[in-house]
């Protein structure tokens, strides 16, 4: 099997978007798995040293994922995804942006829309992210906040993680 890795990363500043192409060298059962329950978010979504820590998780339309991303000093910064549509093994898409330990959105931070879609390619599976910004200067926020290098660090993880799964 072949083991190259697809990863586009585009920041496209008109459309106020960022998109990110991703293949896994794992089934779409289990990158779905890994997306989408709390126990496998928690082992890869936070950059090294950091951590994330799910608070709680309803992963339905209607519900949300509010997490902690929890630094080696133990500080925490919280944040919430609002999930807004969900087609199984295909395709999700959410509301999200930092908040308090409460889940009150931080308004002082942008929010986005995350639009996940997953594809099957055999034993691979390919993720197409698009995230979408209200405006650029909340794009240019994010991107100065080092999302780049810490959403690629976790993608690199959530690797690592896929060849602990048993598939």
């Amino acid at each position: 099997m072949n083991k190259a890795i697809l990863f586009n990363f585009e920041v496209d500043r008109p459309k106020n978007q960022i998109k990110v192409e991703r293949s896994f060298n794992a089934p779409l059962d289990i990158v779905w798995s890994a997306w989408t329950e709390a126990e496998i978010l928690d082992q890869w979504w936070a950059p090294k040293p950091w951590r994330a820590e799910t608070k709680s998780m309803d992963f339905s339309e209607g519900g949300h994922w509010h997490y902690a991303m929890v630094g080696p000093e133990g500080e925490k910064h919280w944040s919430r995804a609002d999930y807004l549509k969900i087609i199984p093994q295909a395709f999700f898409s959410a509301n999200d942006g930092f908040c308090d330990e409460n889940g009150n959105p931080n308004t002082s931070l942008p929010r986005n829309k995350w639009e996940n879609s997953f594809s099957g390619q055999g034993e691979k599976t390919l993720v197409n992210i698009l995230l979408s910004f209200g405006t650029l200067e909340d794009l240019e926020i994010i991107i100065k906040m080092g999302f780049k290098e810490g959403f690629t660090m976790g993608l690199n993880q959530l690797d690592e993680v896929l060849k602990t799964l048993n598939f």
